[in-house]
């Protein structure tokens, strides 16, 4: 059993708690993402709120920074017989600094697209099926967090169904990436409370923009 490299969680958590769309949203439109909207920085919160260019650019950033993580802890901290052990715990402490960033009073996001950043690092030919489903689910049903739920599920077995790392992996990555997609569901609670009840908002054209607020910006 290899020990847990510190050095990569750290590196992981430092990439994933960037703020990015926090920092975007205050420099670019003057606003507190958090005081709008359903109050967190995920990348379909800015699209309600501001439109669709920010979204695209929160979406972005929040990929990049899953996928740096990965990539910069494996490429400082390992040797080839740890690299992957470094690169799962960097991507780890990259989801967890997504949604509770010491920079924003340990408030973010739900950690999808940022892990998505970090299996695309990780497993790549599976992350892409992931992104297939969840584009399908958000196609037919309109809603995002239900396409996020069903790509988070299908996750561990799309890694499985792929083995990209090899065998002596596999049981890793699979029970990575369940913990994963559990803790992203889990992070989903409110929304599928609102599925369940019929009040979840579909993703549609941005909202009209609150008082005060910059109008579409598309």
């Amino acid at each position: 059993m290899q020990a847990i490299p510190w050095s990569a969680l750290a590196t992981g958590y430092l990439f994933g708690s960037f703020p990015s769309a926090y920092i975007l949203c205050r420099i670019i439109y003057g606003i507190n993402i958090f005081e709008h909207g359903s109050k967190n920085m995920g990348a379909t919160n800015v699209h309600r709120v501001l439109g669709s260019k920010p979204f695209a650019a929160t979406l972005l950033l929040d990929i990049i920074k899953g996928f740096s993580a990965v990539l910069a802890a494996t490429a400082l901290f390992s040797v080839p017989e740890s690299a992957v052990l470094t690169g799962l715990s960097a991507g780890a402490a990259a989801v967890v600094g997504h949604t509770l960033s010491i920079w924003v009073r340990f408030r973010g996001g739900k950690g999808v697209a940022t892990g998505l950043g970090v299996f695309l690092a990780l497993a790549p030919k599976a992350s892409i099926a992931s992104m297939m489903v969840f584009l399908l689910v958000l196609v037919s049903s309109g809603f995002v967090s239900l396409g996020s739920i069903a790509a988070a599920g299908s996750l561990p077995f799309l890694i499985l169904q792929f083995n990209e790392c090899g065998d002596s992996w596999l049981p890793w990555f699979v029970g990575f990436a369940s913990l994963v997609s559990a803790f992203v569901i889990y992070k989903h609670k409110t929304n599928v409370i609102r599925l369940w009840n019929g009040q979840e908002n579909p993703l549609g054209p941005s909202q009209q923009p609150e008082p005060g607020l910059p109008a579409e910006t598309n």
